[in-house]
């Protein structure tokens, strides 16, 4: 009689990778814009950073690109994030009127939305009063764009102070650590971009709610 053989277990099957959640439109803008440069997958890949497997995932819908990524592919292809993200103009008014801009508080700062709502770059009229925001610095993720309309602004990018004045622009990228903050007395204006998507203005450089205060 020969020995009883060892039960053997079965082998654990693997399981199924659930892909990550993903923007729907993305993935096939993202396929779509490249090719429309003339990009190879390798080629897209490279210029952005990425390896291939990973933007071959995000163009398959895989892996959501965070807002860092899609500014990067959306300089690569030579279009804006609300083309990647397959936003189009059709249902949104090109046109903001002035008597149409309601003026919104926050920390003493007062801004008005000059842009339409939904993209993925926003415009505001800012005025900047004198004395508020104290040593806040911001950090986050886009871009910056500024101009100062009237009064003279101090900007601090990093370690450098800089004073603009009327005229003057500033275009920064928001990781760097930063501050704005009026100069003079009667505070400063200037208008401001950002591509940071669906921010409040007081997540970005601007100031921030305090008590009692409408945000």
């Amino acid at each position: 009689m020969s020995p009883a053989e060892p039960t053997r277990e079965p082998e654990p099957r693997p399981e199924p990778v659930a892909p990550a959640e993903a923007l729907p439109a993305v993935a096939p803008q993202l396929r779509e814009l490249r090719r429309r440069a003339s990009l190879t997958l390798e080629a897209a890949a490279r210029t952005a950073g990425l390896s291939p497997a990973h933007l071959s995932r995000l163009e398959t819908g895989q892996r959501q690109p965070s807002l860092p990524m899609l500014l990067t592919l959306a300089r690569v292809y030579g279009t804006t994030v609300s083309e990647l993200l397959g936003e189009t103009a059709a249902d949104r008014d090109a046109v903001v009127r002035a008597a149409d801009m309601e003026p919104t508080r926050a920390g003493g700062w007062t801004y008005w939305q000059a842009g339409a709502s939904g993209r993925g770059m926003q415009a505001l009229r800012v005025h900047v009063p004198h004395g508020t925001q104290g040593d806040i610095v911001r950090v986050h993720p886009g871009e910056e764009w500024l101009y100062v309309l009237k009064g003279r602004l101090r900007l601090r990018l990093g370690d450098t102070a800089h004073t603009l004045a009327p005229g003057d622009s500033a275009h920064f990228d928001s990781l760097t650590p930063h501050r704005i903050a009026a100069a003079d007395q009667g505070g400063a204006d200037l208008l401001f971009v950002h591509t940071l998507l669906q921010s409040p203005a007081t997540a970005l450089c601007l100031g921030g709610p305090t008590q009692g205060e409408p945000t």
